[in-house]
């Protein structure tokens, strides 16, 4: 715990902002460090609650009170210690998770929980600053050697876990760089890419090797691999995007998200220059889709100098408190406003899209759409029925569909004939396919989730597979009790 009734006598702490006015002139992070006197009274706020549920609400099983504790006693290189002990790359988790921990914290039942995931930020930030988080090679080498297909937070976490464990491990990556979503996906406002590359630094030094324009099974050959590795895990995330098949779908301007979000991180990255197809200047811009997703492309458009910037939610408005169906201390599906959201966005919900309708010339110009209302059916589930009378036209040059994805391409799974389940993901017993030579982890093989769930899964993939090859293994593995407590889909 931190300070004896210290949550009594501070307050929650958040990080301050730059101004959105301000911050929507460039893509850089815009949080600002509250410094380490807040941090130590955020770190005092935890309480000796006997139970910490916040374990069971994190998915990587972080130990929570214990670096708080120590954050609170200036014990900063403690709390690095006790952060990397369950977490690869808080610094990721510490900018880009949705806290499923902060929502099962036990003083969140009465008080604002532990601003936990802002304390795990500036622990990594602390450690990177003083030298602690360092290269750490392997005294020996197995000779065994593992081929990583995808460079997300799944395949990198397996990869240093498993090269902690002595194998020699190569991580395939199709784009030109690696970081999977991490790097063409999320916007670098949220996280700027040298965050990424400052950790591939170490990673590097530490013996893992990256491959990178590789796109395993189109025009790298999945046969040669086969025959090279001594185990191969696929984290290949969930790449199929979800569509929407009405009429105008196919007009110019009706773009998906996964296409124009990392179009924008290659402009960022100064690779190429901004399309006119993806540049939202001057322009009505709608997203269809009220999550992580939908925000960014929100976020993203406002940088570009979007004219007006819409978002539809086919959802009703949540609740801003928890609700009955979604009690203490499991996930809260309440309303969330995000830093997008903050810098402009005319937010509208229960309203489903009909039709995209274009000019003679193919562009879209109007968006139609009903109001609709979600109501139990006699089996006491909930069926979608549109309201009378309520048709409307959006003004609309740009739409943005921000849909989610249905699960992963499936060309590697077919000519490696792995099993497939109902919802497209890769079948897999303790991450093992029914071909034991081959093991998948992250979106693959959960779905869409969590970047802290596909960290968790690389590191309980990396177990099974070091134990695989060597009859044993010494790395840790999670016992999977989160998944009760937090979501599947980001």
């Amino acid at each position: 715990m931190g300070k004896l009734r210290g949550f009594k006598q501070f307050n929650r702490v958040d990080e301050d902002a730059v101004n959105p006015k301000k911050r929507i002139g460039n893509y850089k992070e815009f949080t600002k460090d509250p410094g380490d006197q807040k941090l130590r009274e955020e770190g005092a706020r935890c309480m000796d609650c006997g139970i910490p549920f916040c374990h069971g609400g994190c998915p990587l099983g972080n130990l929570i009170p214990d670096f708080n504790d120590a954050v609170y006693k200036n014990e900063w290189q403690r709390a690095l210690n006790v952060l990397q002990s369950t977490n690869n790359f808080p610094e990721f988790t510490g900018r880009l998770c949705p806290a499923p921990c902060e929502e099962s914290c036990v003083l969140g039942i009465i008080e604002p929980p532990v601003s936990i995931e802002m304390i795990e930020k500036y622990i990594a930030e602390r450690g990177f600053k003083q030298g602690w988080i360092k290269p750490d090679p392997p005294s020996e080498r197995t000779n065994k050697k593992v081929a990583i297909i995808g460079s997300g937070p799944a395949g990198l976490a397996a990869a240093q876990q498993l090269n902690f464990a002595g194998h020699w491990v190569t991580v395939y990556e199709k784009d030109n760089k690696i970081g999977g979503l991490l790097r063409y996906g999320i916007p670098d406002f949220k996280m700027e890419k040298s965050v990424i590359d400052r950790r591939l630094a170490i990673l590097k030094a530490e013996g893992i090797k990256f491959s990178c324009n590789q796109n395993v099974g189109e025009t790298t050959s999945i046969d040669e691999i086969y025959e090279n590795y001594d185990a191969i895990l696929l984290a290949i995330g969930a790449g199929i995007r979800r569509k929407l098949p009405i009429p105008g779908h196919d007009l110019d301007g009706v773009i998906q998200a996964m296409d124009y979000l990392p179009h924008s991180n290659r402009y960022v990255d100064n690779q190429i220059e901004l399309s006119p197809i993806y540049n939202a200047k001057n322009r009505h811009v709608i997203v269809i889709g009220g999550g992580d997703t939908g925000s960014d492309c929100v976020g993203t458009a406002n940088r570009q100098g979007a004219k007006s910037v819409t978002n539809f939610e086919i959802m009703p408005k949540p609740s801003k408190f928890r609700t009955s169906e979604h009690p203490w201390p499991y996930w809260p599906f309440t309303l969330s406003t995000s830093s997008s959201h903050k810098e402009g966005v005319h937010r509208n919900w229960s309203i489903m899209t009909k039709e995209f309708i274009g000019d003679r010339n193919g562009q879209v110009t109007q968006l139609k759409t009903v109001e609709v209302v979600w109501e139990k059916d006699s089996s006491n589930n909930y069926k979608l029925v549109e309201k009378p009378n309520s048709q409307k036209f959006w003004p609309c040059d740009m739409t943005l569909l921000a849909l989610g994805f249905t699960g992963p391409v499936q060309n590697l799974a077919q000519t490696l004939n792995l099993g497939i389940d109902d919802s497209g993901n890769i079948i897999a017993n303790n991450f093992q396919t029914q071909d034991p030579k081959i093991f998948v982890a992250g979106d693959a093989r959960r779905g869409q989730s969590l970047i802290v769930w596909a960290i968790s899964e690389g590191r309980d993939a990396a177990h099974h597979i070091d134990k695989y090859l060597m009859k044993t293994s010494t790395l840790p593995l999670k016992n999977d009790y989160g998944d009760l407590l937090t979501p599947k889909v980001g």
